[in-house]
């Protein structure tokens, strides 16, 4: 088989850019850990990681564009003439040095036919080189802020689950009546209040999105492609969602938080002291939100005021218990935010 190549001159030597079917790519290369192999370089496996990037190849806009790199074996049957890299198809010719993950998805999906891929193939390279080349790529990344990325989506056509939560966390934010007025941290950057603004974008988006999806990548997917999402009574908001009543949404937010704010005001207006207004105080509130909403669905009411009432009653609770919504009492992580949850939910049945 022949391939062309564009030759790219770097110090590290000379290496080759070429375009292959990624049905071919998979066959004539493999992936060496270093558990199994002393001289290879590669981590191991992700099982969940390649299960996404296997579901991702279904999406209509699936891209990789970033290449595949390729170290050539030194005795494999590979030649190079002034325009094409010639070599055998039916054996393996080189070890994945970047883009295990990408390849072991593609691989184990149905759309691996659909797709050619970008590789480097570069020649002659030690052990301690194939080292230096993967841990110069995967130590000098810098990971992208969520909230930026949340923040993307309100560029998209098409409805997701991303681009609605985005859509009210800004919402919220630019409303003088809400409770989040210029509080949350847009881009994670603050932009009113310094002291107030105690929740980034991300944070409120990533919490929001368990009230209306279990994968919002699947959705996005589905949406794309004009299937009916299914209705799911675990998730309170999201036949909301699926009827496109994403003002609904908001205006119940917006009703749960402006009654948070109102019955815990000296919490809610105090994150120095208190967590209620932040990342673990906002997740539990919305962690314990599928009890509250059976509560209002059974009552037939989910306005602001039947929001004051139900949290009047449960901060009456925390007081007669001597609770205070602190890190000191809860903590600051994820049992932190379940335990908070527990108490509201335990106050609300009181």
């Amino acid at each position: 088989m022949k391939v062309k190549y564009l030759e790219v001159k770097q110090p590290i030597g000379n290496f080759y850019l070429c375009s292959i079917e990624a049905s071919v790519l998979a066959k004539v290369t493999e992936i060496k850990h270093r558990g199994d192999h002393p001289d290879s370089i590669q981590r191991e496996e992700s099982k969940s990681r390649v299960k996404d990037i296997s579901a991702y190849c279904g999406d209509s806009d699936a891209t990789f564009p970033t290449p595949i790199i390729v170290a050539i074996n030194e005795n494999a049957n590979v030649s190079i003439d002034e325009t094409h890299i010639h070599f055998d198809a039916n054996s393996i010719i080189g070890e994945v040095i970047d883009g295990q993950h990408r390849l072991a998805g593609l691989k184990v999906s149905e759309y691996i036919d659909d797709f050619q891929l970008s590789v480097v193939f570069m020649f002659e390279l030690l052990p301690s080189q194939k080292a230096y080349v993967f841990s110069i790529i995967n130590s000098k990344q810098t990971r992208v802020n969520m909230s930026l990325i949340y923040d993307l989506f309100a560029l998209s056509e098409k409805r997701s689950p991303y681009k609605t939560c985005h859509e009210i966390a800004r919402a919220l934010n630019k409303d003088y009546d809400s409770p989040f007025h210029k509080r949350l941290k847009m881009l994670g950057k603050k932009e009113g209040d310094q002291y107030l603004a105690s929740i980034s974008q991300g944070t409120f988006i990533k919490y929001l999105l368990e009230l209306i999806t279990k994968d919002p990548d699947s959705n996005t997917r589905d949406i794309k492609k004009n299937i009916e999402l299914k209705p799911n009574e675990k998730l309170p908001l999201r036949q909301y969602f699926i009827n496109e009543k994403d003002n609904v949404i908001h205006k119940v937010i917006l009703n749960l938080f402006k009654a948070v704010s109102i019955a815990f005001e000296k919490e809610w207006n105090n994150p120095s002291e208190y967590i209620l207004s932040k990342s673990i105080g906002f997740g539990a509130i919305i962690k314990a939100f599928p009890e509250l909403y059976k509560a209002g669905s059974e009552a037939n009411n989910l306005s602001e005021e039947f929001f004051i009432s139900v949290f009047a009653r449960i901060q009456n609770d925390f007081a007669s218990k001597g609770l205070e919504i602190t890190s000191a009492n809860y903590g600051s992580n994820e049992q932190a935010r379940t335990k908070l949850a527990k108490d509201f939910i335990t106050s609300l049945h009181a």
